[in-house]
């Protein structure tokens, strides 16, 4: 075989010009390109060549091909490693729904049986009067018949006792058929769900289990699920209060255990427990527990003011190792939290096992998952933004939030009397540790001296609002609840003295922009940062605008989850903040009573809130709405719980006290309207009648779709329907990310469908903050900055494909783009569109 070399002897090797052998410099050199920017255009690739030496040698075709074959590689490469995960995920999926399956048969021969002794039960014998002598108590038809069982021996043998007890039950209902369990709604298994979650039906209490697939060791796996307060937001602390080793390798612990209350119309509850760890005979680790009640020579805990005992009836998970790595788990979760000490409109909460099962059960696969997650990813290049500590940020937050909700007296908080009307609670907090290193700039550019804390909360029923819907208005629309009233409340609060009014303005509020930080896997939790522009404009005082952070936490904006409690917290930051730095804690919880799925027409996104604000008109006439939501029939309740806490000087208590129940009576008031707009005025038998979107998204669609036809003379969508609102439908669902631009010098994104949004990983109001120039790398930049000339003379150009980057800083590929000149009535031009043609997350 002929061979040319390069005359320097370091050049690659060329077969008869069909083949190129490259050296190793030249592939690091490649490689190093290639990780910088994987799809060079022409104009790239010859300045490649001219700022690589040791590539001059090489024709310009030869490595368009390098750079393809890598490409495919590396394609290759990430597609077999995906079926390969895919196919163990498969494989201990199908070994759970046979498990499930044998569980399921048995539960049917038991029914089959029960059904059969019951039959003949019922011939052989009438009705039996009962004897009033028995030591059972017999209650009404609602409850079974209860034994009472003589007090249990606490002591380490009796203790192992009800141990090993503890654990058969467990188990019963883990794999067996002592609980009778139905699929959650809205919950289907797969490769890519959370796992296989069931809720009970018909036992005492309510209970849930899930089942799941996790890539992480048996051991790491139980030692997070112990540590309740990391995940488990409802929790307030958990202590140790005994441990003891057992003969058989295992250890029994002694807890006792708070649960906040999930709102102020609520009491908190605790748990004395008993909590066991083993190691089956198959090599599973088991870890059970139970509320350890009516026991003597034990420990003993009084009630606790503030507090209702509950119990918890065996529950645990059993982790098994699965084979190529990680881990198959089944938690079961099963409470009895004492519903007779709740009031009647909040009973179910604590009667739907759905509930528990969104807060608990699936919150401790979601953690193990991310978690998981962290863990295989820890070594990538862009795995920069310390998933750990933004986790623990977004703990904090809750945990805020939740402490200054349940104001109790151990933390320092006290009650202050009513002004005569008890809508509105206020608690006081002045011990030190409250507002330790908190230290917040004031409007005026001084430093606060706050000693004390001050929280005013409440809680409100609503009716026929999503919670999720209401939760993602609240988020995206902070001028329509944080500034009504609010300027002479904050103005006076000026005057009196240094006073925090979290989330509201001093003057006249310039604006918001939302900074994420992070998503849980699911995308059901976001931590951000707010930027709030020009807080503290005050003419009359002299004050000058200046911008405020506050740390976000949203959670709960998914709208198919049936039960999923909807919050938005945030507390205020600035440049010096601490990891150790106490956060004020404000915000909303939206509860649904009543967990029924809702269903929603293939048409509503989770933006919609977009067109729900252009159509909100606030003014003397009242207020306007536009809809297009399907909602289920009959009254959907929910309770938000507001609690919002102000930093002051202790001798302004009385002031800021007042400032501060009007302050959350005037959000009380907007919530109240803006839930009012956005419940969907329903016809039972003719369901909603307003047309998708606004006028103005019709027109934009139509332009959009007109000028792609009169540049590229083809068609941007199937015509399939005519019609404005089949425009717009169509645009919205197209699989391809298509996105406006403003013509400014620094273009910044108008409008986007799902793709787009999904693409860039952001809201349709949020996407009015993102310039074109930031999800573009330096190469994009200057290649759009060239084509951008031909695109406004002849109306269109085609873009090679690259990488770009979303809102949260992910890198994206895109196989190609076309660009083209927006063209409105009088044909001029309006904006410039782009679509994004097979993309995907690098």
């Amino acid at each position: 075989m002929m061979a040319m070399a390069c005359k320097d002897g370091k050049g690659a090797i060329m077969d008869n010009g069909k083949y190129v052998r490259y050296t190793p410099e030249q592939v690091e050199a490649l490689e190093r390109l290639y990780h910088d920017c994987p799809k060079p255009s022409s104009l790239r690739r010859q300045q490649l060549i001219r700022e690589c030496p040791i590539l001059s040698n090489i024709e310009p075709k030869q490595i368009k091909v390098w750079f393809q074959n890598r490409r495919c590689r590396e394609k290759q490469r990430k597609e077999a490693s995906r079926l390969q995960t895919v196919n163990r995920k498969l494989s201990a999926m199908n070994k759970l729904l046979m498990e499930e399956n044998n569980r399921l048969q048995k539960q049917v021969s038991h029914l089959v049986y029960e059904n059969g002794y019951f039959r003949q039960h019922t011939q052989n014998t009438s009705l039996a009067t009962k004897d009033t002598s028995c030591e059972s108590v017999v209650t009404n038809g609602q409850h079974r018949l209860t034994a009472q069982h003589p007090p249990r021996d606490a002591s380490p043998a009796g203790l192992l006792s009800i141990a090993e007890e503890t654990l058969t039950e467990f188990l019963s209902k883990a794999t067996g058929t002592a609980i009778e369990w139905v699929q959650m709604p809205g919950m289907k298994p797969g490769p890519d769900s959370i796992g296989i979650v069931a809720i009970s039906h018909g036992c005492t209490g309510v209970a849930a289990r899930a089942c799941g697939l996790v890539a992480l060791e048996p051991t790491r796996v139980a030692e997070i699920l112990k540590d309740r307060p990391s995940w488990f937001r409802d929790c307030r602390a958990v202590e140790i209060l005994n441990l003891l080793p057992t003969t058989n390798g295992g250890t029994i612990e002694l807890l006792y255990m708070q649960l906040y209350a999930p709102t102020t119309l609520a009491t908190a509850r605790d748990f004395l427990l008993l909590r066991y760890t083993s190691v089956t005979e198959d090599g599973s680790l088991v870890v059970c527990e139970r509320s350890l009640n009516n026991t003597h020579n034990g420990p003993s805990i009084p009630s606790v003011p503030n507090f209702v005992r509950a119990e918890m009836l065996p529950s645990g998970c059993l982790i098994r190792p699965c084979e190529g790595g990680g881990s198959i788990i089944h938690i079961v979760d099963h409470m009895n939290l004492e519903v007779i000490a709740v009031p009647e409109v909040l009973r179910p909460l604590y009667e739907s096992p759905i509930v528990l099962a969104q807060k608990m059960t699936m919150m401790a696969l979601r953690q193990l998952r991310q978690i998981a997650l962290e863990v295989s990813q820890s070594g990538s290049p862009n795995w920069g933004r310390r998933p750990a500590a933004l986790r623990a940020l977004s703990q904090r937050l809750s945990r805020g939030f939740n402490e200054a909700l349940n104001g109790f007296t151990d933390e320092g908080w006290s009650l202050m009397a009513n002004d005569g009307v008890d809508d509105v609670t206020i608690l006081v907090n002045s011990s030190p540790e409250k507002l330790m290193g908190f230290n917040p700039p004031f409007a005026n550019g001084y430093q606060t001296v706050s000693n004390s804390v001050l929280c005013a909360k409440a809680s409100m029923l609503l009716q026929n609002v999503p919670p999720a819907l209401l939760l993602r208005f609240l988020r995206e629309h902070r001028s329509e609840w944080a500034d009504n009233s609010i300027d002479a409340y904050s103005a006076a609060a000026v005057k009196l003295g240094p006073c925090s009014l979290p989330g509201s303005r001093v003057g006249n509020f310039g604006g918001q922009v939302i900074l994420p930080l992070a998503h849980t896997i699911e995308h059901e939790e976001l931590l951000e940062v707010i930027k709030m522009e020009g807080v503290g404009h005050c003419p009359e005082d002299g004050l000058m605008p200046r911008d405020m952070f506050l740390l976000q936490l949203c959670n709960g904006m998914d709208e198919n989850a049936v039960g999923m409690c909807a919050e938005l917290i945030f507390a205020p930051i600035d440049a010096s903040f601490a990891d150790d730095a106490p956060l004020l804690a404000s915000g909303f919880r939206i509860i649904p009573l009543d967990p029924i799925k809702v269903r929603i027409d293939e048409a509503s996104s989770p933006n919609r809130t977009l067109d729900l604000a252009s159509a909100l008109e606030i003014g003397g006439s009242g207020t306007k709405i536009s809809s297009d939501r399907n909602a289920a029939s009959g009254t959907v309740r929910s309770v938000m719980t507001i609690a919002f806490e102000f930093a002051f000087e202790s001798h302004m208590q009385e002031s800021v006290a007042s400032i501060a129940r009007q302050y959350v009576r005037s959000i009380i008031s907007s919530v109240q309207r803006v839930a009012s707009a956005l419940s969907p005025n329903m016809n039972p038998n003719l369901g909603l009648q307003a047309p998708l979107g606004t006028p103005e998204a019709h027109i934009l669609a139509r332009w959009i779709c007109r000028s792609y036809s009169c540049y590229l003379g083809t068609e941007l969508l199937k015509s399939e329907g005519e019609g404005s609102e089949y425009i717009l439908k169509s645009l919205w669902h197209h699989s391809d990310a298509i996105m406006c631009c403003s013509l400014k010098a620094s273009p910044v994104f108008t409008f986007a469908n799902q793709a787009g949004l999904d693409m860039l990983e952001t809201t349709l109001v949020a996407l009015q903050d993102i310039s074109l120039e930031k999800i573009l790398d330096e190469h994009g930049r200057k290649g759009l900055s060239a084509e951008f000339a031909q695109i406004m003379q002849q109306g269109f150009a085609c873009l090679q494909g690259g990488v770009c980057s979303s809102s949260m800083g992910r890198p994206v590929s895109y196989e190609r783009a076309v660009a083209w000149k927006v063209l409105n009535e009088e044909e001029n031009a309006h904006c410039v569109c782009f679509t994004f043609i097979n993309w995907s997350f690098v």
